[in-house]
This record gives structure tokens, sequence and C-alpha cells, in this order.
């Protein structure tokens, strides 16, 4: 379980029906099975031990006294194995008869869950046969024992503090207030649910969305195992729909009519830190609900579940296109709210002839065609210097054109030079000086001519730059909005292709997607033979490596040893370890010795859930010390 991964699984066994000694050795098969592959909670569907579909047999002793003597056999299994399991079969208790999820571990039945809303329309009648739970957990005597009997019983690890576990029946996550609700808010981060629910047209869909949005309410890991084939098909059938799911995303799920057990990881520290994060999340502060300790071996757990290489950008295309639409529609529309709040004659966007810039550019395009203004108003500035080359002048000029914004050249090279001479800076010397006096001399000049023009400048910068410091401060750091301020730099490149893929103007597309194939450079270095000699990457590390620190670092609060290992799994392919943890450290140390550049950013708006503006997502002090993650990560061999 290092890391916060806890391997679990649903199983759906072959039964038959009212045969309690064939189904109690095909439930045991199936947990000596997710022995053999790590898992450490399964669960199995409601009433499996007997069958869901028993009817009036439920009334008969022969099979009750089975099913409670199967429970027994079935726990005393588990003496030896490392796992805790859920199984869901009827109870009768002080001549009251209950449907139940017995919790077993280390040999023993340790806890008895009752159901809590019994289904009693269309084609379930449960109450014919079963009595709803206790309001409340107590205890009765089971097998000679005091076994914790009731609804919303909390399983807690004994070594693992932040791992525990509820049960809840079928119908109880389908009612208005499901028992999981108070379980969670008691502490609960994995809710188990033993189920019996039929197959009808569309209901697969609807029990999905159910599922994954129980989870996400909750801000849990969620364990749905359904009855499946074996059951009797007299009027219904059963699909052995199984779904593991975790704060509203199905992880896995089983395919229908076909019985199986499917296996997940939950990330009990993802949940933990998400809790933590949302304010509206209000846990009980005095404790209720029954806690029932239980115990399996704390070890690293082998991953299955896959990790985005661009945790930023969908991954299925046409989602993509949608997401892409939508955040530049947010970006404009902040602009557009600006332009007009401001009276702002013009806006003033300095091009490059780079993905930022030309993402600023798009943007601020739109937010006109909103407001329904010329886009010659629109001064997009080129300023060339020691390091522009003619490919990203020229796409700079073009891309202008096609817009319809107004182009404006003012060539920096001489009042740059007149500032070194003024400071006493040898040309000679390429050093950050060299670099940043171009920038900041841009930014001046983009100022003045916002001046000059009744304009607002408008920011080209984006997220992952920001992330890493890498801008020069109160030079391409400072503008009067910044369009691109939550975009990092992975998702401006789908951005700048998804205009060009949409745009009907072909050489406007052919521009674009000569920018899309230019090395990402502040070009602040003379070219060599022609060429970008300055390749952000090179120094600074790959992109797609530092948004995908940034995700799971900001997002989620993960441990930097526990990034490391995801992007090891994510990136194994195409980096080898080292080159990882290089760059890991790199992105650690820049983040918290950069801070002082985002604590003074410019507004612009929120498009997704990791922002760094200091006036909503991130509040950071400017001298916090990195020692405890470079501790961690100086601890990896």
């Amino acid at each position: 379980m290092k890391h916060g991964f806890v391997k679990v699984a649903a199983a759906t066994p072959d039964i038959r029906v009212a045969d309690v000694e064939f189904n109690t050795e095909k439930i045991c098969e199936a947990i000596s099975e997710a022995c053999g592959q790590k898992a450490k909670i399964i669960v199995f569907p409601e009433l499996c031990v007997t069958g869901y579909t028993c009817g009036d047999l439920f009334t008969q002793d022969v099979l009750l006294k089975a099913a409670k003597d199967a429970l027994v056999k079935i726990a005393a299994y588990t003496a030896d194995k490392d796992i805790l399991v859920f199984v869901g079969a009827p109870l009768s208790v002080r001549g009251k008869l209950y449907n139940v999820a017995a919790a077993m571990n280390q040999g023993k039945v340790i806890g008895l869950t009752t159901k809590t809303f019994l289904p009693n329309y269309a084609e379930f009648y449960e109450m014919r046969q079963f009595t709803p739970g206790p309001d409340t957990a107590e205890y009765i005597c089971f097998n000679g024992e005091q076994i914790p009997f009731g609804p919303q019983l909390l399983f807690k690890e004994t070594q693992m503090e932040d791992l525990i576990v509820s049960a809840e029946i079928c119908e109880d996550v389908w009612s208005p207030v499901p028992p999981s609700i108070g379980a969670a808010l008691e502490g609960a981060t994995v809710i188990v649910n033993c189920s019996a629910s039929d197959e009808t047209i569309g209901k697969d869909s609807y029990r999905r969305e159910l599922i994954a949005g129980q989870s996400a309410r909750l801000i849990a890991g969620y364990i749905y195992a359904n009855a499946g084939e074996g059951e009797s098909t007299t009027d219904v059938v059963f699909g052995g729909h199984n779904i593991i799911a975790e704060n509203g995303a199905i992880l896995k799920q089983a395919d229908r009519y076909h019985n199986e057990i499917i296996y997940s990881e939950l990330d009990i520290q993802r949940i933990i830190s998400e809790r933590r994060k949302n304010t509206t999340f209000k846990a009980v502060t005095g404790q209720t609900l029954m806690q029932i300790p239980f115990h399996i071996i704390n070890e690293e757990t082998a991953l299955t579940r896959t990790f985005p290489k661009k945790p930023f950008v969908p991954s299925d295309e046409r989602a993509r296109a949608e997401r892409c639409e939508e955040i530049l529609t947010i970006q404009a529309m902040g602009l557009k709210k600006r332009l007009a709040h401001t009276h702002a004659k013009t806006a003033v966007v300095g091009i490059s002839g780079g993905l930022d810039s030309t993402l600023a550019l798009l943007v601020t395009a739109k937010a006109f065609d909103m407001l329904g203004r010329d886009k010659k108003d629109i001064i997009a500035v080129t300023m060339p210097c020691f390091g522009t080359t003619d490919r990203t002048y020229n796409n700079a000029c073009e891309m202008t054109r096609k817009t319809g914004a107004t182009l404006k050249e003012v060539p920096i090279a001489d009042a740059v030079n007149i500032h070194f001479r003024d400071i006493g800076q040898d040309p000679e010397n390429h050093d950050v000086t060299y670099e940043n006096s171009q920038a900041r001399e841009r930014t001046q000049v983009l100022m003045d001519i916002a001046n000059c023009t009744g304009g607002m400048v408008i920011g080209t910068g984006d997220m992952s730059e920001l992330a890493l410091g890498w801008a020069t401060y109160n030079g391409d750091h400072m503008s009067m909005y910044g369009v691109n301020a939550s975009v990092p730099k992975t998702l401006v490149r789908h951005l700048v292709k998804y205009a060009a893929d949409e745009t009907s103007d072909e050489e406007l597309r052919r521009v674009l997607y000569d920018v899309l194939d230019t090395p990402v450079s502040p070009e602040l270095l003379p070219p060599k033979d022609g060429d970008i000699a300055q390749k952000t990457e090179d120094l600074v590390g790959p992109y797609e490596l530092h948004d995908f620190f940034l995700y799971y670092m900001l997002r989620f609060g993960y441990e930097p040893a526990k990034i490391f290992r995801l992007a090891e799994m994510t990136f194994g392919g195409d980096y080898d370890r080292e080159t990882i943890l290089k760059w890991l450290k790199t992105f650690c140390r820049r983040f918290f010795s950069q801070q002082f550049k985002r604590s003074c950013l410019p507004d612009g708006p929120k498009i997704g859930t990791v922002a760094l503006s200091p006036r909503g997502d991130w509040r950071m002090p400017s001298d916090a010390c990195v020692a405890v993650w470079m501790k961690e990560l100086e601890a990896i061999k």
C-alpha cells in the first residue's frame, strides 16, 4: 500500500440458486484468485451465498442454516489470506430475516452490515421475506461470538489509518439518502456494495453514472459487485456488471453477461487530499458509527491502472475538440469583459511566431468577434532582436495579416545596445542580463504602445512557464491581462492545433502548423546558421514531464517519490529513470524558488482544476523552503 494505493476486486462468481455448497466453493476460489493478484479487498454480490433469486425459499430453515454455516466456512478460509472480504448472505436474527454483507478478515466474520432500503416495487419484492436493518449498529451473537450488526459499519485498517471501508447493499445506493453518505462523513474512504441489479434496457448506463456520481459526491473509492449468470432467469436477467470507481472516475468495469473478477487500485492518498481541499466536505467531528479493526499487510501495490502522459489534455479526440472550444471561449470571454470594462480602444499583443503568442492572438481575435469590434484594433507587435529567426518573424507577420489584426514592427536591437552601453554590459557576454534586457525592452515597448493607443497589453505567458519561473521578471512576466495564465504548455499546443484544424483559411492553417513544428524558444540568443539556437526544453526539461509533475503535485498534493513512480511508469519508454529524476528535481527547485513571480501575476481567467493565481488557487510564500521535497528525491536510488 505504498504511496496510498490499495488493490481491490469486484467478483461475480458462478453460482447455482440455493446450492450453498457449490456457491461457497466458487466464492473461496475467487478469494484465492484475488489473493494471487495481491488484491487487499474483494467484494461479492448480494446474497451470493444462496443466490439472490431464491424467492420464498428464503423462509426455509435448511437454506438459512446452510447459509450461516457457509459464512463461517468462508471466513475460516481467509485465515491465512491477506484480504478483507465482503460476501452477501441471508441471516436470521431473533426471528427476523436480514439481507447482510458479511465482512471477513483473518479467519473471522468481523461485521455484518444490514441492508437499509428494501425494494418492493416492479420486479422486486424483498419485503416479502426480509426486514430492513436496524437504525443503529448493535452486537449480536454469531457462531458463539459477539459481532457488530447493523448499517454503516466502519472497518478500519490497523496500520493505514486512512483506509476505512464501509458497506451498503444494492438498493441502498439507489435511495435518496444512501447509508454511504453518513459513513463517508465519518471517515470511510472506500465504499463497497454487494448488489443484485438486474438488466433492463439502458440500465447499465444509469448504473455506471450512479456509481461514478456517488464516488464523486463522497470523494471516495467505490467497489460495486453485481449478481450475474447463475441467478434464476424466471423473470429477470443479471449481467454481472461490476464497477470500480474513484472520485467520479470509472477505473474498471466488467463486461456484462460474463462472470469475472475485475481489479484496480484505489488511491487513498488522493482521496484524502481531495477531501482536505474541499471545504464543502464536512466531516463529522463526533464519532457515532461503530468502528471495527481489520488487518492487511502493508506492502507496495503493483499498479495496473494507467496515468495519462498529458493529464491536462483529453485523450479522446472528440472530447479534446470540445475541451479546446470551451477553453478558447473561457479565455475570450474573460478578455471580452476586461476590454469592455476598461473601454480599451486597442488590444496590444507581442507576437513572436511562437506557440504562446499565437494562442494569445487567436484568443484576442475571438474576443473582438464577441464584441463585434473590428480586429484592426488588435495591434500585433513584432520586435525582432538578436535571436529572431526568419521563420518565426515571417510566421508572426503572416498570422497577423490573416487574423485581420494591425501589424506593427519595432526592431529593438538598437535600444537594447544603448541600454547595454548605459549599464556597462558587454554585448558579447550572452548572460542573463543579455537575455532579460531584451525581454524587458519588449515589455516596455508593448506598454508604451498601449498607452499611445488607449489600449491594454495582452499577456502571452502560459502556466507551465509560470510554474518553472521561465519568464523575465517584469518582462514577459508582466501584462495587463494574461489570457494564457492557466493554460499549460501541453494544452497550448492542442489549442493552436484545434484552431488550425477548424479554420477555413488554408494559408492560416499552414502558418499555424508551422508554428506547431517550431521548437519552443525565447529567441534571446543569436541564431546558428539561421536556426533557433536556444531551445527551452533543452534548458529546463521537456514540458510534457513538467506538466505531468505540475498536475499531480498541485491537483492531488502527491509527494515527490509518488510523482516519480507514476512518471517512471508512464514515461518509461520515452525517458530513462535518471532523466525523469533529474527533471523532477529541477521542477521542484524551480517551482519553489520562483514563487515570487507568481505572487504578483496580472489578472487572467482560470480554465481548469489547476491554476497558479495568487488570488485564487495557489497561495504560497515566496520564501518557502524546498528541503523536505528534495530530501525525498535525493533518497531515490
